[in-house]
């Protein structure tokens, strides 16, 4: 579950999940972007394309952002491959 704490936001593991993960991931804006396009069933490249659009990044900083974003989210046990 994602909420919004001022200009923060923070994920937070709900139902089953939460016996398993008792820790908060705080996100920054693009950490928050990408992780409600993640919501959205979109493919690697169409998040890549989605980066680039909101914050004009090229292709190859969009891509290492959501690479690192993605691996942290399977090291906390909150995203499937």
């Amino acid at each position: 579950m994602l909420r919004q704490f001022g200009e923060d936001y923070i994920v937070v593991a709900v139902g089953d999940g939460a016996e398993d993960f008792n820790k908060l991931i705080t996100l920054n804006s693009v950490g928050q972007f990408i992780y409600s396009e993640l919501g959205a069933d979109k493919t690697r490249d169409e998040l890549i394309d989605a980066v680039m659009n909101k914050y004009e990044v090229k292709r190859e900083v969009a891509e290492a952002d959501l690479e690192v974003f993605l691996g942290n989210l399977k090291k906390a046990g909150l995203l499937d491959e």
